[in-house]
C-alpha cells in the first residue's frame, strides 16, 4: 500500500512539474492537458485522474514553482517601520526577484485571462495583500490612504516592474527609486 501511495505521489509530482515547465515557457494559454501529459510522460487520463479540476492543477503548479523559486520574505518588510525604508527594501527585493524570474513569469502574466477565474482571483488577492503590507501602518485615512494603497498594489505587480524595467529600460534601482518617490509623495506630500 505504501509503495502504491508513493507511485501516485510521484506521478502527481511529475504532472505538476510538467505543467509548471509549460506554464513558464509557452504559457497557460498554450498549455493543454495533452501537452502536460506528453511533457510528464503519462496519458491524458492519468492527468485527469490526478487533477479532475483545472483550478487544482493550477494551484499545485503554482505551489510547485514557488517552492523551487521562493519569493522574498514579505513578512520581513514589516520590520522596517518607516514607509520610505520599507518601500525601498520591499521593492528592491521584489524587483530583484522579478528580474531573476522574468522569463518564467512573463508567460503567466501574459496569459492571466486564460487561467481559471479562481486562480486569477488568488493572484489579484495576493497582489492586494502585498500592496497593503507595503504601506501597513503608514497611510492616513481617507483619500490619500486609498490612493497610497492603490499605488502600492500597482508597484508590487510584476507587470509594473516589467513596464518600467523592460519596456522603459529603467534599471531596477531606478524603478525602486521612482516607486519610493511616488509612494512617499502621496503619503507625505511636499509642503
Amino acid at each position: 500500500m505504501t509503495k502504491r501511495a508513493e507511485l501516485v505521489d510521484q506521478t502527481r509530482q511529475q504532472i505538476t512539474a510538467a505543467a509548471a515547465r509549460l506554464h513558464t515557457t509557452v504559457g497557460p494559454a498554450n498549455t493543454s492537458i495533452a501537452s502536460i501529459a506528453e511533457e510528464a510522460g503519462v496519458t491524458r487520463l492519468t492527468v485527469y485522474r490526478h487533477f479532475s479540476d483545472l483550478d487544482v492543477l493550477f494551484e499545485a503548479c503554482r505551489a510547485h514553482w514557488r517552492a523551487e523559486n521562493p519569493p522574498p520574505s514579505f513578512a520581513a518588510w514589516l520590520e522596517v517601520p518607516d514607509l520610505e525604508g520599507r518601500a525601498r527594501r520591499a521593492l528592491g527585493e521584489l524587483y530583484r526577484w522579478f528580474r531573476e524570474h522574468a522569463e518564467e513569469l512573463f508567460p503567466i502574466y501574459r496569459d492571466i485571462t486564460s487561467m481559471p477565474l479562481s486562480s486569477q482571483a488568488r493572484m489579484r488577492d495576493e497582489n492586494r495583500r502585498l500592496g497593503d503590507l507595503l504601506v501597513s501602518g503608514n497611510v492616513p485615512d481617507g483619500e490619500p490612504g486609498r490612493q497610497a494603497r492603490a499605488l502600492a498594489r500597482h508597484l508590487v505587480d510584476y507587470r509594473t516592474w516589467r513596464s518600467l524595467a523592460i519596456q522603459q529600460e529603467l534599471s531596477d534601482a531606478e524603478a525602486v527609486d521612482l516607486g519610493v518617490r511616488l509612494l512617499t509623495n502621496i503619503v507625505e506630500p511636499a509642503s
